[in-house]
């Protein structure tokens, strides 16, 4: 984390951006190398991943676990380590990497449909959207608590006709390692149900925390979940 003030307010968030957009970058060549295939495994292509983002990109160190979840896995939280499943015609998938870019962390999650199905496609193009919903909302606080932002996301969740797949919509990304809390157990850098400090404070050094909002949308009824996760960004 940073242990000082930074220079600037955006100096911070530009290194963030940087990082992001490698990240997008790298999910952009998996996508145009015809990777993302039925007949694998998922810990196949996110073997494949890893070795592009090595030989093609630099990077060496992830700062949490990778996750390539297809089919029945797309409704599994963060948390789980579900059976390693065979991508299968006409799955839906989704990715949730956290590459670390000349020091600094990226954290971003994309969902895939191979195929046409209309629920799949529509569940997809929902998490995108609404992410960018609550984005916007976001930026339009001057203050807010974790709770107070997870309960939004989930009542947008809702909305859309889905269920919120996590125990958190977010948490603070920085350099790596970011910041910590002094208590382990305290939630204040997640946007989870029972933090309710304000995120929009300071962190102790008096630098501004930047946050990744992440959405998973569940529909348990068709055994479909999509994933959509990046930096919070004025836009």
């Amino acid at each position: 984390m940073l242990k000082e003030k930074i220079k600037t307010t955006d100096e911070a968030k530009q290194k963030l951006i940087f990082a992001e957009q490698k990240a997008k970058e790298l999910f952009n060549a998996i996508e145009e190398r015809g990777l993302i295939v039925s007949g694998k495994s998922e810990k196949q292509l996110c073997d494949e991943i890893v070795k592009i983002a090595k030989e093609d990109f630099g990077i060496i160190a992830h700062w949490s676990k990778k996750i390539v979840r297809t089919g029945v896995n797309t409704l599994q939280p963060f948390i789980a380590n579900p059976p390693d499943l065979i991508i299968q015609d006409g799955d839906i998938l989704f990715f949730d990497f956290h590459p670390i870019f000349e020091g600094w962390e990226a954290d971003l999650g994309r969902t895939y449909v191979l195929g046409n199905d209309p629920l799949k496609l529509k569940i997809k193009k929902d998490v995108e959207a609404a992410w960018h919903v609550a984005n916007a909302w976001y930026f339009k606080q001057s203050n807010l608590t974790g709770a107070e932002f997870f309960n939004y996301v989930d009542a947008l969740t809702k909305s859309y006709g889905y269920e919120f797949g996590n125990a958190i919509a977010g948490h603070i990304v920085g350099p790596f390692p970011h910041e910590q809390p002094d208590d382990p157990n305290d939630l204040c850098l997640d946007v989870h149900p029972d933090n309710h400090k304000d995120i929009l404070q300071l962190d102790k050094y008096g630098n501004k925390r930047h946050w990744i909002l992440e959405l998973h949308f569940v529909d348990r009824k068709n055994n479909i979940g999509a994933f959509f996760e990046q930096l919070l960004d004025a836009e």
